[in-house]
C-alpha cells in the first residue's frame, strides 16, 4: 500500500527528495530548537485547544464555502465554489499560521516575532498575532512591494510592527527573505522567525502546513453538507504554497480529486518575466531548502515578475516539488492580464473583490469550468481580499476619480 503523502516530511525534513536544512551550523541549532519545541507543543492538547479557540473566536473560522451561482451560470459549465479565506480577520489565510507561530513563540519564551512579507498579508497577520499575544514584531519587505502594497505597510505600523524596507537586489519577496534571514542569524536572541509560507529549511514548511490544513478540513465538511460528495477539482494560486497546501492537504489521498497549482505567468515565459517555478524551473537550493527553482546556469535564482507581490518568488515550497514529481498536482500558470481580467469578473459577477494573487486561481477556474459538465464541482481558494490591491489595480486599469464616479 502506498504511503500517504500526508505523512511527510520524514524525520530529516524531506518531502521525497525535497526540503532539508541547507543552512549554517549556527542557524541549524536555532531551527532544531524550534523543531523540538513544536513537537512538544503538537503533543499538548492545551496548545491546540487555545489555537482552535482563537481561530474560531478571534479569526472568525470556519470561513464560508460559497457556491458562486452567478459565475457558474455565466460560464455555463461546472459548479464553482469559493473558499472564502478573504473573510478571515486581517483578510487572508495567513492568520491561520501566524496565530500558531505566535503561540509557539510565546511558549518558547521568545519576545519578538520577525518575518518577511511580499504582498503584506503575512506581515499584517503576524503583526496582528504579535499584538494579540503580547510580542514585539519586525517585518522585512522589499522596497517595490512597500510602494505597491502601501496600505498593508500602514496596517502593520498601526499594529505596532517595525517595517524594514529592503533596498537590495530586485527589492521584492526573495530579497526580503534574504534580509530577514541575515538579520536573524546575526542576532537571534529572543526572536522567533515566523515564515510566511511553506518555504525555507525544516521545520518551517511542516509547521506552516500543519496550521494551514484547516482550510481543506473545513472544505470537506462543507462540501459534503452542501453537495453530499467531495469536489472534482481544487484550484489555488501558488507562490510559496501556504494557501494551496491548506486546501489540498486534506484531499491528498483522494485520487479522484484533481489539484491544480496556479503559478504567476507574469508578462510572458521568458526568463525574468514570470514566476512559474514548478512549470519552468528545475531542482536547486534556495533559502535553506532543496526545491524547484527558477535559476541561471550557475544555479543562482533568476529575477521574477508578477502583478501579484505575493507570487513573485523564484522558488516554491518543497511540498509542491514532491507533489509535482509524484504527479499528484497539475501545474498551470496565469499571466498578469488574465489575472487582472479575473479580478474584474469576480467583482462584477459575485460582488467579491479578490486579492490579485487569488485572481490567478479564479482565472484558471474561468478557463476550465466551461469545459466541464454541470454535475462537476470546482473549489477555488480565495486566499485573500483585494483591498490591498485597489490603488495599484486602479492605476493599472487607468481608473480616475472621474471614471469611478460614473
Amino acid at each position: 500500500m502506498k504511503k500517504s503523502l500526508k505523512s511527510l516530511p520524514d524525520e530529516t525534513g524531506y518531502f521525497g527528495k525535497y526540503g532539508g536544512q541547507f543552512v549554517p551550523s549556527e542557524l541549524k541549532l536555532l531551527l532544531d530548537e524550534v523543531a523540538k519545541a513544536y513537537e512538544v507543543a503538537k503533543a499538548d492538547p492545551n496548545f491546540w485547544s487555545e489555537y482552535y479557540y482563537l481561530l474560531k473566536n478571534y479569526a472568525g473560522r470556519p470561513s464560508p464555502l460559497y457556491y458562486a451561482k452567478n459565475l457558474s451560470q455565466k460560464l455555463k459549465g461546472a459548479k464553482i465554489y469559493l473558499k472564502r479565506e478573504d473573510l478571515n480577520h486581517t483578510g487572508s489565510h495567513k492568520i491561520n499560521h501566524t496565530i500558531g507561530e505566535a503561540l509557539l513563540a510565546k511558549r518558547m519564551g521568545k519576545t519578538k516575532l520577525m518575518a518577511e512579507t511580499g504582498a503584506g498579508q503575512h506581515g499584517v497577520a503576524l503583526a496582528t498575532a504579535a499584538a494579540l499575544v503580547g510580542l514585539e514584531c519586525e517585518i522585512h519587505m522589499g522596497e517595490v512591494d512597500v510602494v505597491r502594497q502601501h496600505s498593508n505597510v500602514v496596517r502593520m505600523q498601526l499594529l505596532g510592527a517595525k517595517v524594514v524596507t529592503v533596498k537590495t537586489g530586485s527589492r521584492c519577496l526573495k530579497d526580503a527573505v534574504d534580509d530577514v534571514l541575515g538579520t536573524f542569524i546575526k542576532n537571534p536572541e529572543g526572536i522567533f522567525l515566523g515564515t510566511g509560507s511553506t518555504v525555507g529549511p525544516h521545520p518551517f514548511p511542516m509547521i506552516v502546513r500543519d496550521f494551514q490544513k484547516i482550510i481543506g478540513e473545513e472544505v470537506r465538511m462543507q462540501i459534503l453538507e452542501q453537495e453530499r460528495r467531495i469536489p472534482d477539482y481544487l484550484v489555488a494560486c501558488v507562490g510559496g504554497g501556504s494557501n494551496a497546501i491548506g486546501l489540498f492537504n486534506e484531499f491528498l489521498d483522494d485520487a479522484q480529486v484533481k489539484m491544480i497549482a496556479v503559478e504567476a505567468g507574469g508578462k510572458n515565459s521568458e526568463p525574468g518575466n514570470h514566476a512559474a517555478t514548478l512549470s519552468l524551473g528545475k531542482p536547486g537550493k534556495i533559502h535553506g531548502m532543496f526545491t524547484y527553482l527558477l535559476q541561471d546556469k550557475n544555479g543562482d535564482p533568476l529575477p521574477v515578475e508578477s502583478i501579484a507581490a505575493g507570487l513573485d518568488y523564484p522558488g516554491v515550497g518543497p511540498i509542491f516539488s514532491n507533489l509535482k514529481d509524484e504527479g499528484r498536482i497539475i501545474c498551470e500558470s496565469i499571466n498578469d492580464e488574465e489575472a487582472l481580467g479575473a479580478f474584474q469578473v469576480l467583482a462584477k459577477t459575485e460582488g467579491i473583490i479578490p486579492a490579485i494573487e487569488s485572481s490567478h486561481a479564479v482565472a484558471h477556474a474561468i478557463k476550465i469550468a466551461p469545459k466541464l459538465g454541470p454535475e462537476q464541482i470546482v473549489v477555488v481558494n480565495i486566499s485573500g481580499r483585494g483591498d490591498k490591491d485597489i490603488d495599484f489595480i486602479a492605476d493599472r486599469l487607468g481608473l480616475s476619480q472621474d471614471n469611478n464616479a460614473n
